[in-house]
């Protein structure tokens, strides 16, 4: 498959094929959130946002399989670098008990592994003067331990923000407010207030101004004459610089600028939720880049490829078995993965591409003619197209599917676009083409 020339094709979807794993799959599988019946077939061709399904359909994935696939499929850029690798079976040691090389020396390894990427990763947070990295699985993983610093630290009680989402274990789960099905009948940690994640432009209207003593809610809450929670009871802020299940909602610079203003004076850390926003997604390496407000810690996973906690090392906790993880410090070809991911970016100045080719596709989306679109709105390639209902969402990603372009939906009525970190023109033009002919579809526009 040429990358320069492919083109999106659909004959049948689902074909018989598809529909026959599907069936298989769901055999066993446990109910989850399969979105719809695309079956990847990995030994056909793929390239970059293009890849070829089990019944020969060829597809523009712009989903990234939800960030998680930063340049899309086997891309040269990560595959030459692992084809030097003469990686060995297992892959996975136990990292936190042991240790892993990759041969060569330590500064100049013949194959990267965690200790590097530990490296890459507080060289990418130094701004923010976070020098202490643990690896984990997931990006839940990712998020339990930096809760569980922060609270090792401080005090019992949590912030967390009207759309987040942070994950589906149950510390994660607990600062969830995006869909009450994800935490419906689940035990939750106690003290976690929810505050509303403020995207206003202009006046206030979505309750986080107010006119009490601190101006907004969270000044409010903490204040020390009027305010409802100690402050000192108060162990962490978490928030996504861009709010991802949520809907792809992007806040204000007063709201960061708040935050900002109330964990200077009350000494709270503040956790970003970079599992979907980080590594360059947003055109910065770190959504919160855009914010002016400074991380005290940084969670990543998805492109990453493992889960991080990423912060200073006073904030972890100096005893030994307070953080653990069998697999996460000693998965070699993750950590392979995630080093050759972030070198790529680098080498390749991806987030210039990811700023380019983001500000083309807004400009192209803006420019929509249809009256069912609400709203397009995000930073870099973490894109969405508001619909006026639920049910036009869903019909315009059946419709965009149809004709080759792999979406998927987040919010309530929103649809997310996430192509590749080295997206090309034509590949956006080409994205564009099938969303603005889906939006005509008589299934979208009810005719």
């Amino acid at each position: 498959m040429d990358r320069d020339t492919a083109e999106p094709r659909v004959d049948s979807f689902p074909g018989d094929a598809a529909r026959e794993w599907v069936a298989r799959h769901h055999e066993h599988a446990a109910p989850s959130t399969y979105v719809y019946d695309f079956v990847w077939d990995i030994t056909e061709d793929a390239v970059g946002p293009f890849c070829t399904d089990v019944d020969g359909n060829v597809l523009l994935d712009f989903t990234a399989h939800v960030a998680s696939a930063p340049l899309g499929y086997n891309n040269p850029k990560i595959l030459d670098r692992l084809d030097a690798f003469d990686l060995v079976d297992p892959t996975k040691i136990a990292g936190q008990d042991f240790y892993v090389s990759g041969g060569g020396s330590v500064d100049d390894p013949d194959v990267p592994g965690p200790t590097q990427l530990m490296e890459r990763l507080t060289d990418l947070t130094e701004h923010y003067g976070l020098d202490t990295v643990f690896l984990s699985n997931s990006g839940a993983e990712a998020v339990e331990n930096a809760i569980k610093i922060c609270y090792a630290k401080r005090g019992h009680r949590a912030v967390t923000f009207d759309g987040g989402f942070h994950g589906r274990t149950l510390g994660a789960l607990s600062l969830n407010r995006s869909k009450a099905v994800h935490r419906t009948g689940y035990p939750e940690v106690p003290g976690v207030v929810s505050l509303p994640y403020c995207t206003c432009e202009g006046e206030c209207t979505c309750g986080w101004e107010t006119d009490g003593p601190g101006g907004n809610r969270l000044a409010d809450m903490l204040h020390a004459e009027r305010g409802v929670i100690d402050p000192d009871e108060l162990a962490y802020v978490i928030l996504e610089p861009q709010q991802g299940e949520g809907g792809y909602r992007v806040p204000s610079d007063d709201f960061a600028r708040d935050v900002a203003a109330a964990r200077a004076e009350h000494g709270f850390y503040v956790i970003s939720d970079e599992i979907q926003s980080g590594l360059g997604r947003t055109g910065e390496l770190w959504g919160i880049d855009h914010l002016d407000l400074d991380p005290d810690v940084i969670t990543s996973a998805k492109g990453l490829r493992v889960g991080a906690t990423i912060a200073d090392a006073d904030v972890f906790p100096e005893e030994t078995a307070r953080l653990s993880s069998t697999w996460g410090a000693g998965d070699v070809l993750a950590a392979a993965q995630g080093v050759a991911t972030i070198d790529a970016i680098e080498a390749h100045d991806l987030l210039t591409n990811v700023r380019e080719r983001g500000r083309q596709f807004t400009e192209l989306l803006a420019d929509l003619d249809s009256e069912h679109v609400t709203d397009v709105r995000g930073r870099g390639l973490m894109l969405a197209v508001e619909l006026d209902t639920k049910e036009r969402r869903g019909a315009l990603l059946r419709a965009c599917l149809d004709r080759g372009l792999l979406t998927i939906g987040c919010g309530y009525k929103t649809l997310r676009l996430l192509p590749p970190l080295d997206a090309t023109e034509r590949e956006i033009e080409l994205g564009f083409s099938i969303i603005d002919a889906a939006l005509d579809d008589p299934r979208v526009t009810g005719a």
